[in-house]
């Protein structure tokens, strides 16, 4: 008996399926679908067992939706059906009398050698299929394939509007700025660690409050850098909250994109209605412009801080 035919004959590839016997292929085929969409391996990165469970079960599909093989199949599970039937019906009695055993022995021969025959046609209509191709088999897949893509591109497009909802009520008031904040502390002229801060320490000690776009820092003017926020709330707490290092304390202040305080609850609630009634397609034109004006105010930023650099140079 091969190893393919072996490992068809310990499984109950029914009771895999979760159907009858007498089920259709239609039948078999929903099942197969429902099985084996639960236990994919794309859906289940991190469990060992899926990838096998999913094995199992086109292999049980591939042989319950061919006549031939699915014949060869019953033929020999109703054999040892029945073989366990009677053996269970076997009392202690008989089971002490030789002769009933040596019939048994018999009997049990027989049916080994039936059930080699039988193995041997399940083993090429195996070979049938497997030279064939299993066409069902292979578009049950790719149907499944499709719907996990589906899925993922429902959820992709569910986080994608989230974001852009809070990217909405968090813009500040003026939407042509982008939050900036100058970040001072003391640094000698000469000082080549610029008073124990980096672009990094700095983007460390920033990014706890929400996303930093960009991080600035004078070259010329040592002491001295501007951040520039993602959204106005990680810019406010950083304002409130952070102080720098222990041994050189930060100051930090607004240089551009404050938001105006909002008069009371209702404008509040009339500003977000607002915001709210726009249609995806101005939501997505004023990210875009967004956008456009965020690089070009990064861009005036640096050439404003280099101009300020070289008069500084100039004035000392």
């Amino acid at each position: 008996m091969s190893g393919k035919a072996e490992e068809i004959l310990q499984m109950d590839l029914y009771a895999l399926l979760g159907v009858e016997q007498t089920a259709a292929a239609k039948e078999i085929k929903k099942a197969y679908r429902q099985k084996a969409l639960t236990c994919h391996p794309d859906k289940n990165p991190d469990n060992p067992k899926a990838a096998d469970l999913f094995h199992q079960l086109s292999q049980a599909l591939e042989v319950l939706t061919d006549a031939a093989a699915k014949a060869a199949y019953d033929k020999i599970r109703t054999a040892k059906k029945q073989a366990e039937e009677r053996h269970r019906k076997l009392d202690d009695k008989r089971k002490k009398i030789k002769i009933d055993l040596e019939a048994r022995e018999r009997y049990a021969e027989a049916q080994s050698q039936q059930e080699v025959q039988i193995t041997r046609t399940l083993e090429e209509e195996i070979a049938r299929l497997r030279e064939e191709g299993s066409r069902q088999l292979e578009e049950e897949q790719r149907l499944i394939r499709e719907q996990i893509q589906r899925e993922r591109e429902t959820q992709q497009q569910e986080i994608g509007s989230s974001t852009q909802r809070n990217s909405r009520v968090e813009r500040c008031s003026n939407s042509n700025m982008t939050p900036k904040l100058k970040l001072k502390w003391k640094c000698k002229k000469h000082d080549e660690t610029n008073g124990g801060y980096s672009k990094d320490i700095l983007l460390r000690l920033l990014q706890k409050y929400g996303d930093v776009l960009n991080v600035i820092l004078s070259n010329k003017k040592r002491g001295s850098a501007v951040a520039e926020f993602a959204t106005v709330r990680a810019a406010e707490l950083a304002v409130k909250n952070e102080s720098g290092l222990s041994e050189n304390l930060l100051k930090i202040s607004w240089l551009e994109g404050q938001p105006e305080v909002i008069a009371n609850a209702s404008q509040h609630g009339q500003f977000m209605s607002s915001q709210g009634s726009l249609t995806n397609e101005r939501d997505y034109e004023s990210v875009v412009m967004m956008r456009m004006r965020q690089a070009a105010e990064r861009q005036r930023l640096i050439e404003q801080m280099q101009r300020e650099d070289e008069e500084d140079g100039a004035g000392s």
